[in-house]
């Protein structure tokens, strides 16, 4: 399947990737409390959307 070195470099770089990730994220905080306000609602409404729909599938069935 996979090299040893290949398992080792996947393993490094989804550590490096996620810490990165992390410290952008923190340093752009105040950023995305000014900008990105209310955007939970549009999370939660698109998940309601979807599972709408799953729910008239099963019903439908």
């Amino acid at each position: 399947m996979f090299s040893t070195g290949q398992l080792i470099f996947g393993i490094l770089f989804f550590i490096v990737f996620v810490i990165a990730i992390g410290y952008q994220y923190r340093k752009d905080i105040k950023v995305h409390k000014a900008y990105y306000r209310g955007t939970i609602w549009i999370l939660i409404a698109f998940v309601g959307f979807i599972g709408m729909i799953a729910a008239i599938k099963f019903l439908l069935m």
